[in-house]
């Protein structure tokens, strides 16, 4: 049985550049509980194929988890900025990759559990290569490999990170890559 939970107050714990903490009290079947939650801007991951269908991703160190992750392309939505938008422009930075045909993937929840991110998925095809332009906070390995490969990367469970995981699988069944 599904049961929704009312917020019935909210109090902000902390204010940050990429995502706020808020604690708030909920009802839950008349009961009352509390949820700390994660309030974040919203993101875009993009797997952009060639059309030797080799997939441009990026290597870099993410310090959370404390050591390098192989990853799609991505980024967080600046305010008032779409996906689309935010995909193009990080695809363009972090690997110099413009393209000229673009597909929606829809949407996936990073961490439901305590955390609102939802990152829009893409599929970027028809490509011309230049210099990336990273942000000056940005220390990243571009990394161009065959997307059959990635994909066998994911079903060994090598990559670790979700978004890639869920766009690979996407772009695979898409193209028909096995």
């Amino acid at each position: 049985m599904i049961v929704e939970e009312k917020k019935i107050s909210s109090e902000e714990k902390f204010n940050g550049y990429i995502m706020n903490v808020f604690k708030d009290e909920v009802s839950l079947n008349g009961k009352k509980a509390f949820r700390e939650v994660v309030r974040h801007k919203g993101a875009t991951a993009v797997l952009a194929v060639d059309k030797n269908k080799e997939g441009f991703f990026v290597e870099q160190f993410r310090y959370p988890v404390g050591k390098p992750l192989f990853e799609a392309p991505a980024g967080k939505i600046d305010p008032g900025e779409e996906p689309l938008a935010c995909a193009k422009r990080e695809l363009y930075e972090e690997c110099g990759v413009l393209a000229e045909k673009w597909t929606e993937l829809g949407p996936m929840f990073s961490s439901p559990g305590f955390c609102d991110e939802v990152i829009h998925l893409f599929l970027a095809e028809d490509l011309s290569e230049s210099e990336p332009n990273p942000d000056e906070d940005e220390f990243l390995d571009i990394i161009k490999l065959p997307v059959s490969e990635v994909l066998e990367r994911v079903r060994k469970g090598e990559i670790p990170d979700a978004k890639t995981q869920i766009l690979v699988l996407r772009v695979c069944d898409l193209l028909g890559i096995k």
